[in-house]
């Protein structure tokens, strides 16, 4: 029986450790360095390879920072704040 590997690899701005033959097992990570932790230690336990996919940077942001966009520096004081002059 071939040995079945665990694949660290990046897809859609995540980081996710791919299970061949049980997809079920399959996770995503916030970075590179948990998802590698991770697949060794369940590489380890499970008598797997663990292979990395290394990928170029995309320069894509997937969870854009709300207070940067646009519409946030031209909307003022936030409203839910009661304004009060000193005095």
């Amino acid at each position: 029986m071939s040995q079945l590997t665990v694949t660290t690899k990046s897809k859609n701005g995540q980081w996710v450790n791919e299970v061949e033959g049980a997809p079920h097992l399959s996770r995503s990570f916030r970075d590179k360095e948990e998802a590698v932790q991770a697949a060794r230690e369940f590489a380890a336990a499970h008598d797997r390879e663990h292979r990395i996919e290394e990928s170029d940077p995309t320069g894509a942001i997937t969870d854009p920072d709300p207070a940067s966009s646009p519409e946030a520096e031209s909307a003022g004081p936030n409203p839910q704040v009661p304004f009060s002059e000193p005095g």
